[in-house]
This record gives C-alpha cells, structure tokens and sequence, in this order.
C-alpha cells in the first residue's frame, strides 16, 4: 500500500466533534459485574487511546459506547442530542461472502446512500486504502492487512462522525500496521472523533491525543496524552507502563 496523504483539517469545514458522556455506567453478566461503574467525557480534539492490560474492559466499554449493548446501570449519551453517525472496525474484520467492492456497496445501501452514489463513493473509498486492483476479489481471501483495509475504506465511505476502533493492528505484521495507523490518521484530519483499544504503547505515543486507562473494569486515568506518557497518576497506570502484571 503507497503511504496515505494526509490533508489538514480545515477548522472552517469540520464541525465540532461529538462529545460522548458515560454517566455511572456499568455493566453486568450473570450477576458480575465486568465494567464500571464509570463516569468520563470525551470532548477533546483525540484521537482517545483506551489503555488497559487484557481484561481490563477496552472492548466492552467499545461496544457500550457504540450502541452495540446497553448498560445494566446509568446512560451513554452524546453532546448532540442524539446518536451521531458511527462506525466500529473490529480486531477481526467483519466482512462478507461477496467481493472487496461489494462489502462497500452494501453498506452504503444499508446507510440508505443514493443508489446512483454507491459505487463511486465504494470505489473511491478502495483507491484511497490501495485497494483499487482488489476491488473484484472476494473480501475473505484477502490478507490480514488488507481485509482491515478494506473496513477501514468501508467505514471512511459512511463518513461516520465516530470511528471506534477495537485492537485493529493486534494481528498485522509491521508493514500492514504502518497502513492503518497512517489510515487511523487520515481519518482524524478529516474531522472524524477516534476512539481506539489498543495495548500498545509505542501506537498510543504515535497516536493519542489523550489517553483513557482503564484496569480492573474501571476507569482508573483520563488525562492528556503527553501527561500520560510523562507521568501517569494512578499507581494501575504506573505499574502498566513499567511492564508489570496487573488485573
């Protein structure tokens, strides 16, 4: 994949990013509780990097944040009254038996997209992530790199407003990672709020602007990226980033 150019965002042409609000929220199965009860807001410019040995909660409170399951306790809410444009690329790419060109299409008919709009927004979205030439292959014989490409330019061709990004580099080679960090980017320039899972800290340095830390099921630091990475407060995220075992 050639490098992605990157435009600078243009404060005239973005609208301000949607703040999402966790109010007491937690979450139960079968009587345990495996998140919360937690209380943040995310409002800054991002992207958010959400932190957390494994087993922490980043994936739950992922899906929680995008509608994907309801807490057992308090609400998820955003600042623009309503649920704004969203969507989730997974650690595992969620895509179906059909063609790299067709997992575009459909989805931009399930978003209720123009039918004349469809396939030169989907063809689009494939030349920007360098997938052009695969456009016609079936999405589940592609490479591991390029199958989270290819959710990457599903999701760039909805441009959602939030984009939730769940360990999408976990289990990419070096070079395939580079991608969609570079894609990950693209995506902020263009005004779009990133919320990303990630247990790397070499990626959330290259990436975050702040940085929520999660262990335990509960939210144990929000702060800024720099002061993060400086000095985290909280003795969960000190022992985390010495690369000491913690629950």
């Amino acid at each position: 994949m050639t490098s992605l150019n990157v435009p600078m965002m243009d404060a005239a042409l973005i609208a301000p990013l949607p703040s999402l609000h966790f109010d007491d929220v937690a979450f139960s199965h079968q009587g345990e509780l495996l998140l919360g009860p937690c209380s943040f807001t995310l409002d800054g410019v991002g992207p958010t990097l959400v932190m957390g040995p494994n087993g922490a909660g980043k994936s739950l409170m992922l899906r929680l944040a995008h509608g994907l399951i309801s807490p057992t306790q308090g609400s998820v809410s955003w600042s623009c009254g309503e649920r704004p444009r969203q969507a989730m690329v997974f650690q595992q790419p969620v895509l179906l038996r059909r063609s790299a060109l067709a997992n575009l299409t459909h989805a931009l008919a399930v978003n209720n997209t123009p039918r004349k709009a469809r396939m030169p927004l989907a063809r689009e979205a494939l030349a920007r992530f360098g997938l052009a030439a695969r456009a016609d292959t079936p999405a589940r014989v592609l490479s591991g790199g390029e199958q989270q490409r290819l959710a990457l330019a599903r999701a760039w061709a909805l441009s959602p407003s939030v984009l939730f990004l769940d360990e999408p580099t976990s289990a990419l080679d070096p070079a395939a990672t580079k991608a969609v960090e570079a894609a990950v980017q693209e995506f902020h320039q263009r005004g779009t709020r990133i919320v990303m899972t990630t247990h790397d800290l070499h990626q959330a340095r290259r990436l975050a602007g702040d940085v929520l830390f999660l262990s335990g099921g509960k939210v144990r630091e929000h702060t800024s990226a720099e002061s993060f990475f400086n000095g985290p407060a909280s003795s969960e995220a000190q022992a985390f980033m010495a690369g000491e075992l913690i629950e």
